[in-house]
């Protein structure tokens, strides 16, 4: 007859969400079990943080403490009113947002320099205050532009940012997004002209976010990538693809061989969870993306 004693064992090899499922357990019951994803024994090469707005259903409060619980040390993309929630369960927020103008109407248009640069440079003493030193942004939609002409309008508006992004230790993170499923027309969507956009920027407070999810929809060979342009990403995104739901085995990329790519480049940053939970037990589904990114 097979023991809690057993099934606690086996469990310490499982990854995948399938076999977990098929436990008589809830998940929660099952990652719990595994006590290396409760904080004390995570492996130290991954930073980990979780995109707040995955988990809109679950109050600030709440998720920061399930957050730290479970050894993860930020709680991301979150605006000034948030910080201090964050600050007291003794997290960061490794990706913050508050300025711009949203992933729509970005640094392509140069009929918007003026507000973003308002905007972004309001930020920049509020995230030193705080002790955070990144930002996130977006180019724009293309709107009928070619991507030529908007990565020399992003460039334009970008470099009248860089004094002040400097001076204040503040790096502007633009995120690569697909356009082919959730952003349609969006045009920071390849790697290639992200990464031509940071040398033309010619700045370390410009890198970009390399949104894994968001990259395998559009040109896919993730790995390959990470390696050749790992200088230029400040800042790594999952999710499940398709369907940006968990991250295990019932969707199409391999994590645990992604995490080892990034820590082999020697990136010493976070990397944040981003999929959204299609299971009821939403906290077990994040232990899980934990568990699976917590490569030794």
């Amino acid at each position: 007859m097979e023991t809690n004693s057993t099934r606690r064992s086996a469990l310490k090899n499982i990854i995948g969400g399938a076999a977990v499922m098929a436990a008589p357990m809830t998940l929660t019951e099952a990652f719990a079990a595994n006590e290396k994803v409760l904080g004390s024994e995570l492996n130290g090469k991954i930073n980990h943080s979780v995109a707040r707005w995955c988990y809109g259903k679950i109050p600030l409060d709440d998720l920061c403490k399930e957050a730290a619980k479970m050894g993860m040390k930020s709680v991301e993309l979150q605006g000034p009113d948030e910080w201090p929630t964050i600050k007291k369960y003794g997290l960061t927020c490794a990706l913050p947002w508050g300025a711009g103008l949203g992933i729509e109407k970005g640094f392509n248009n140069p009929a918007l320099h003026d507000e973003l640069v308002a905007s972004f440079e309001g930020i920049f003493p509020k995230l030193k205050a705080f002790g955070y030193d990144k930002v996130i942004c977006f180019s724009g939609n293309r709107n009928g532009m070619s991507d030529a002409e908007g990565m020399e309008n992003c460039v334009k508006g970008l470099k009248r940012l860089m004094p002040s992004a400097e001076k204040y230790g503040v790096t502007m993170v633009m995120e690569l997004l697909n356009s082919k499923v959730n952003h349609k027309d969006y045009m920071c969507d390849h790697t290639k002209w992200g990464v031509d956009l940071c040398d033309k920027v010619g700045s370390d407070k410009f890198k970009l976010l390399y949104d894994i999810y968001h990259m395998q929809i559009m040109e896919g060979d993730v790995i390959a990538t990470i390696k050749k342009y790992h200088p230029y990403f400040a800042h790594y995104h999952t999710g499940g693809v398709p369907g940006r739901a968990e991250i295990d085995d019932t969707q199409e990329l391999n994590y645990p061989a992604i995490m080892k790519a990034i820590v082999e480049t020697g990136y010493k940053g976070f990397v944040g969870q981003e999929f959204v939970p299609k299971r009821a037990d939403q906290i077990a589904s994040l232990r899980q993306g934990v568990q699976i990114c917590d490569v030794a």
